[in-house]
């Protein structure tokens, strides 16, 4: 019994003496701070106690990283409460799914208020909507509702800050709390903590909104949107530094950064610390203090000299230089930089904790930008030199796609936005992540026309599909005779003798009814009449006849042999994204008139394939007519010779390339559309009194002496209306002209493929 308690007191012991040893100086360390707690609360952790970890900064710079000013935890709570009280919101709880289910997808903004103050910015998102495919003008077919109270500044500082939102937007008797809006905002909170505060109750409205941090985002409900400067364009936007498929030169830096280092508050920390990783040869990093009203009263030791080297370098020089961008956070999570850097092929690496990034649901942000940690600064050097340079290559060309396709301009920000919220409304319907982070891009493919890949003309070569072997024939026709033409009969039996021919298709455009069955030609294969509208936009549109991928658009007074469609088909099948064709024109620069020309002359340049005789693929129908606003058709319809030159322009936004021409056996001769032979308002005519809404006219379109001349004179006008739509000229010219093997070389006959194109 001795022997035990000995051993029970030994072991008793052996215990304080361990714990005294091992853990007495965390007890020390324990009081230390306990002692503290008294003085001036600063974020944890303190770096700046030596004894527990020695700082590769200077104290007084990472001293300014907590700031008394800044609100509590608490406080930041509440604050996030008043905005997100819905924070629990899903699409399935704080949305009404019914008010789409009847019209579609379509957009209500509410109509201004006399004196209402609206910032440029806010006026770019609003007009981006009432010009797109999504606007309604009726609340009653609306599935989504977007105020018309600027709500993009929220800085009570600003002069842009709209007051008594609240009581605004609940005397709406649209509001119902908020359920099927969409709030848009750029700048949240304000100095010194910039909390996500707007300064109202959002509701049940979804939130599109700049700097979003990820504790606030409502996965699934909100969007998280780039931030953008007033002068981002509407449409169009400035093109990518990088070319498509292009190799960039060796860059002279590897990393770089310019730009401000905040002194004291929210945001210093980070952008403090970057002189850390300048080594002044590959990598540049470069601050300035000279900002603000009161920098001077603040500056440390490091800002005379920051302010020296930052004037040696030039911003764009070092955009264009080099291959990695940082891009820190600023007093908020996002920055004009992001942006800026996409555009220059300047891969992004990010240090800003917590942000949401833009478009993240849809976007694959880990194939065009690094997401590094605040914490861990000092490793981004040798983080970005371990990457390998095919890898690289890769990152860049994803900058120019994304920017492109999604960034470019405020319509591509909005219009994005708009389409994530569509996919939400149909999962079953909706792009996956690889139609969004592929050309061309989720805008340009649309899933109510098919979520196969099969189906569309981009993904042929990437995925081994291959389009169908036989092709539709569609022959517009607006002749008012009783009888067929000659031409038109000719044509039918050309192109019914094609062994790819699968069907024609005749679009009856005219008042009169066609004639009957009886007098149309018998042909190898089926033969369908659809009645069309008297407008010229009606041709394109996706008529379920049409079966197969390949269409070959013709005009009833087209003349072409059984060889010349075999061949131009083999062709397209070849490029099946891209207009194969006949007759072509040409798009040029005018630096007299300031303006777009148009010439129909033999050039060895060319950029538009006359849809008169030409292969496309019938997604483009689709598209025509659901992704073009309703103004474009508007346009093509009060212009008599518009339609193909919009098709030439859309499918060259698409592909960002030209069409290809391909032999043929006569010199086409672009024929006068016969508006005389259809009554007034019928299809390349305006009812009277009515006016086109093109453009002023040059001097050749007051040379009224023949219809060939007002007919040259409108396509010009399109031409520039079109650029003006799409904010920049999409038509891409080449010189490439396919001839079938053989076809001019003086050699038998029997030898040759496509003899009767020699006649």
């Amino acid at each position: 019994m001795q022997t035990r308690k000995k051993y029970i007191f030994l072991t008793f012991l052996a215990s304080w003496l361990l714990l005294f040893f091992f853990g007495g100086d965390q007890l020390r360390r324990f009081a230390f701070f306990s002692g503290r707690k008294a003085e001036a609360q600063r974020n944890w952790p303190r770096w700046t106690d030596r004894a527990l970890l020695k700082s590769f900064a200077d104290p007084e710079e990472l001293q300014r990283d907590g700031d008394p000013s800044l609100l509590s935890p608490r406080e930041r709570r509440a604050a996030w409460l008043s905005v997100y009280r819905s924070s629990r919101c899903r699409m399935e709880t704080c949305f009404d799914f019914s008010r789409c289910e009847r019209h579609g997808f379509k957009v209500f903004t509410y109509p201004q208020e006399r004196g209402q103050p609206v910032s440029e910015t806010y006026g770019k998102i609003l007009s981006s909507i009432e010009h797109s495919r999504y606007h309604t003008l009726n609340p009653e077919e609306a599935c989504l509702f977007i105020l018309s109270i600027d709500t993009l500044d929220r800085d009570h500082l600003s002069g842009q800050y709209i007051r008594d939102v609240d009581e605004k937007i609940r005397s709406f008797p649209l509001w119902n709390g908020g359920r099927n809006h969409l709030i848009f905002n750029l700048y949240s909170g304000t100095w010194p903590s910039y909390t996500g505060e707007l300064g109202f109750d959002i509701g049940q409205a979804i939130l599109a909104k700049a700097s979003f941090d990820t504790k606030n985002f409502r996965p699934g409900f909100d969007v998280s949107i780039p931030l953008f400067s007033k002068d981002h364009p509407q449409r169009g936007g400035d093109r990518g530094w990088l070319y498509q498929d292009s190799v960039p030169p060796k860059k002279k830096y590897l990393l770089v950064f310019k730009g401000k280092r905040y002194l004291t508050g929210i945001g210093s920390g980070t952008r403090n610390a970057l002189h850390h990783i300048h080594n002044g040869k590959d990598i540049i990093s470069l601050t300035t203090c000279k900002h603000g009203k009161d920098w001077e009263k603040h500056k440390d030791v490091r800002c005379d000299r920051d302010n020296i080297d930052y004037e040696r370098f030039d911003y764009q020089e070092l955009l264009h230089n080099s291959t990695f961008c940082i891009v820190p956070r600023g007093r908020r999570l996002g920055s004009f930089r992001f942006l800026e850097a996409l555009q220059a092929a300047c891969i992004p690496v990010l240090l800003s904790d917590g942000w949401e990034l833009p478009f993240a649901e849809a976007i694959d942000w880990g194939k065009a930008a690094v997401v590094g940690s605040e914490r861990l600064l000092l490793q981004i050097p040798s983080t970005v030199r371990c990457i390998h340079p095919e890898r690289v290559l890769a990152f860049q060309q994803q900058t120019q796609f994304l920017w492109d396709a999604y960034f470019s301009s405020v319509d591509k920000i909005v219009h994005t936005t708009l389409e994530i919220i569509k996919d939400r409304l149909s999962p079953h319907r909706s792009r996956s992540r690889f139609l969004w982070n592929t050309l061309p891009g989720g805008l340009l493919v649309l899933p109510d026309f098919s979520t196969h890949l099969g189906d569309f003309p981009f993904y042929y070569l990437q995925h081994g599909y291959s389009p169908s072997k036989k092709f539709t024939a569609f022959i517009r026709a607006v002749s008012q005779a009783e009888s067929l033409s000659q031409p038109i009969l000719r044509l039918i039996q050309a192109v019914s003798g094609s062994q790819y021919c699968a069907q024609i298709v005749v679009l009856w455009s005219c008042e009169k009814p066609p004639p009957p069955s009886r007098k149309w030609p018998q042909s190898a294969v089926p033969l369908t009449i659809i009645q069309g509208r008297r407008k010229l936009s009606n041709r394109f549109f996706p008529f379920e006849a049409i079966q197969t991928d390949a269409v070959l658009s013709l005009d009833e007074d087209t003349s072409l042999s059984t060889s010349e469609v075999d061949f131009a088909f083999l062709v397209w099948r070849s490029f099946p994204e891209r207009i194969v064709g006949f007759p072509t024109q040409s798009h040029f620069w005018d630096p007299e008139q300031g303006r777009w020309g148009y010439t129909s002359k033999w050039t060895n340049e060319l950029s538009i394939i006359l849809t008169t005789a030409a292969f496309y693929h019938r997604y483009y129908h689709s598209l025509f007519t659901e992704y073009l606003p309703a103004g474009l058709q508007e346009l093509v319809d009060g212009l008599a010779a518009c339609e193909d030159i919009l098709m030439n322009v859309l499918v060259a936004a698409v592909t960002k390339l030209p069409p290809i021409k391909v032999t043929q056996r006569k010199q086409h001769k672009e024929a006068v559309a016969q508006q005389a032979e259809c009554r007034d308002g019928a299809a390349g005519t305006l009812p009277p009194g009515q006016q086109s809404p093109s453009a002023p006219h040059s001097a050749s379109a007051k040379l009224k002496g023949t219809a060939g001349s007002r007919r040259f004179s409108q396509r010009q006008d399109c031409l520039n209306q079109l650029a003006d739509w799409f904010g920049y000229m999409p038509l891409v010219s080449s010189q490439l002209r396919l001839d079938p093997v053989l076809f001019k070389d003086q050699v038998s006959v029997l030898r040759k493929k496509y003899p009767s194109l020699e006649k």
